[in-house]
């Protein structure tokens, strides 16, 4: 079994083996016609189930034949332009050949001792990313494994950095977000033991941003029930509507009650690599700290993520000391030891992935492609708003676009959203394309998020009368049997 273990002994076997695999991934991209196929859980278990596992099959080949069945075969393909469903991007190649260095090297970017130029490379493109955001000379961040986890660092560091100040118990400590923030806000909240009540949802505007007229009656009610606004969650770019909240505005508001600002823009992040719509995220560099998802709108593989803050000094709160691993020594020491500032211990060396497509691509080519779906979205909310067959909730700000069918003649909301509802769920077993769903005002929309450049308006309309065929064959299916 030894063969199998990649050292200077298999590097030949480590060649052979991993390009039979990028053989059989290619030939699948190239011949792949559909998002989906349409397979059900139900038909796939069985097949998955039926293997057994201790018994090896011994043979790279026979293993790649049995994951194209199990896998490769039915997986949902978002480099498909028909694939417009959430927030999953198509990849730069770039960036997957980071991957493929980083799995195969293995490195750890806990400790120096276990990643050497890893460490460097990381440390580089946070000071880039905090430059972009223009957080300051101070600033500092790590990367993560993505949004849910940088928030809940952000809230952690914004409830030490409000107990430090304040002798309050965390359970008087709120958060303030949107109602069209991110569930990960209370989820954290949660987490960090602040109570069911911590959470205080702010309303949005007619183009789904907060409120700040609410939000300033909410910190000033906060303070007089003598309460701690710990936190304002800001929104560039919320997850159905691609909304940007008003930075500037909320800035002022945190500064005035002395509550930490942050900014999810897990989405919205890739703005800062645009060259006509940087100006959206104006206010993001006044935040205590920011959420960024590469793995969204910087075409990057899961899992790339970071969390930058303006004050290196407040990821202390993340910091503890193992004599084995980072013993308090090595920081008089002055080495790098990335597991200071994070929340993981071992942890993959992600940021490859975003160095190698800089140094290819380039940041222009990267928000290029950001600025092509929002481009798009601008179309695709032209071609919806002039069909009579279609509600549109919002102008997209970003790339998403927030809508629903309305069948001619039906007027029962309810019966909209079944057709809906079905809608969706005949197109996904189609496999013809895959489309996301939400709720507005309780009723039932479907939505497109659009990250791929290849997608064009022509898919666009395509899927919508795939859409409203498939809303009528349920309401047609449906008055046959009422008769």
């Amino acid at each position: 079994m030894r063969s199998h273990l990649l050292n200077d002994t298999t590097a030949e076997h480590y060649r052979r083996s991993v390009t039979e695999g990028i053989e059989r991934v290619a030939a699948k991209l190239a011949a792949t016609a559909r998002p989906f196929t349409g397979v059900t859980a139900d038909d796939l278990a069985p097949r998955v189930d039926a293997v057994d596992l201790d018994t090896p099959l011994l043979d790279t080949t026979a293993a790649l034949d049995e994951l194209e069945e199990l896998y490769l075969r039915d997986a949902v393909y978002f480099h498909h332009p028909r694939y417009l469903a959430h927030l999953n991007c198509p990849v730069v190649i770039p960036a997957v050949l980071g991957e493929a260095v980083l799995s195969a090297v293995n490195s750890s970017l806990d400790t120096w001792d276990q990643s050497a130029g890893g460490t460097l490379i990381e440390r580089k493109l946070i000071d880039w990313t905090t430059g972009r955001i223009g957080l300051g000379p101070a600033a500092d961040g790590v990367f993560t494994s993505g949004g849910s986890q940088s928030n809940l660092q952000a809230l952690l560091l914004a409830r030490e950095e409000t107990k430090s100040r304040s002798p309050e118990h965390p359970t008087h400590m709120r958060v303030f977000t949107s109602e069209a923030g991110h569930f990960s806000v209370r989820k954290s909240a949660t987490l960090l033991g602040l109570g069911p009540d911590a959470v205080v949802t702010i309303p949005v505007d007619r183009e789904r941003r907060m409120r700040t007229d609410v939000l300033a009656r909410e910190l000033e009610r906060c303070r007089q029930d003598g309460l701690v606004p710990m936190a304002v969650v800001a929104t560039a770019g919320t997850t159905d509507f691609g909304s940007i909240d008003p930075l500037p505005e909320i800035a002022e508001l945190c500064e005035r009650y002395g509550t930490w600002m942050h900014v999810d823009a897990a989405y919205g992040c890739g703005l800062l690599a645009s060259a006509r719509r940087r100006h959206l995220l104006d206010g993001i560099e006044r935040a205590d700290s920011v959420t960024v998802d590469y793995h969204k709108s910087f075409f990057q593989p899961v899992s790339s993520s970071a969390v930058l803050v303006r004050d290196a000094a407040t990821l202390r709160h993340a910091t503890y000391h193992a004599d084995y691993l980072n013993p308090r020594r090595t920081v008089a020491e002055r080495i790098p030891n990335q597991v200071d500032k994070s929340l993981q211990t071992t942890r993959r060396f992600d940021a490859l992935k975003l160095w190698m497509t800089l140094r290819v691509m380039g940041a222009d080519g990267v928000g290029q492609l950001f600025d092509e779906v929002c481009d798009l979205a601008a179309r695709a909310w032209e071609l919806l708003a002039a069909d009579p067959r279609f509600d549109v909730v919002v102008e997209p700000r970003l790339s998403t676009l927030v809508f629903r069918h309305i069948p001619a003649g039906v007027t029962d909301p309810a019966e909209i959203d079944r057709a809906n509802l079905y809608a969706r769920k005949a197109l996904f077993a189609s496999g013809d394309a895959v489309v996301a769903g939400t709720r507005v005002g309780g009723r039932h929309y479907l939505k497109f998020t659009l990250l791929n450049p290849e997608t064009t308006v022509d898919d666009i309309a395509a899927v919508l009368d795939l859409i409203a065929g498939h809303a009528e064959q349920y309401l047609g299916e449906n008055l046959v049997h009422a008769s």
